[in-house]
């Protein structure tokens, strides 16, 4: 695994980064072969709160957890113990799958090589699968939040009644709203 550690508003240590590598390389024990992706760990603080969040992208699977807590090592391993539960139930619903293939270790790498080689062959080709058409009725910004809110979805394109661009409102993390503007 190839470690990608940042720290925002902290400063990241050797002490701290030797303890993430540290705990998420024990992740490798769940695999046959250790990963070779591309392990993204962000620690920030913001208002005497940690916040680790760590991404591994993989073929066929994206494990991701993200905690807060008061301190930070605790941080760390609240968010590697989610990250396992990812992978066991992950493994879990394969080897259900598999279970007649022979061991667990195993039908989890074929599935693995299999995902791999897939996703090689179709790594040029997107494919879309929708296509949505609608007209863009001038409004501004308030009123494309609520049409947003009314339909429950996390963001809302409409064109705005002042500038007549097409604009974007969404719904942050956070419960606050966000406005996308077009800079030509």
């Amino acid at each position: 695994m190839k470690f990608n550690i940042r720290g925002e508003n902290i400063e990241v240590t050797n002490a701290i980064r030797e303890y993430v590598e540290k705990k998420i390389s024990k992740l490798e024990r769940y695999f046959d072969s250790a990963p070779t992706s591309d392990v993204h760990v962000n620690l920030s603080v913001y208002n005497d709160e940690q916040r680790i969040e760590v991404t591994i992208p993989m073929t066929n699977l994206l494990l991701r957890a993200e905690v807060q807590h008061i301190d930070l090592y605790a941080a760390v391993d609240l968010a590697v113990d989610k990250l396992e539960r990812q992978i066991r139930k992950h493994k879990t619903k394969i080897n259900r799958k598999f279970r007649q293939n022979g061991a667990p270790k195993h039908a989890f790498a074929e599935l693995e090589k299999e995902a791999k080689l897939a996703s090689e062959e179709n790594e040029n080709q997107i494919e879309l699968v929708r296509t949505k058409r609608f007209n863009l009725k001038p409004m501004d910004s308030e009123e494309a939040i609520l049409q947003m809110d009314m339909l429950g979805h996390s963001f809302f394109v409409f064109t705005n009644d002042q500038s007549g661009e097409t604009n974007v409102v969404y719904k942050r993390r956070d419960g606050k709203y966000g406005l996308i503007e077009p800079h030509v």
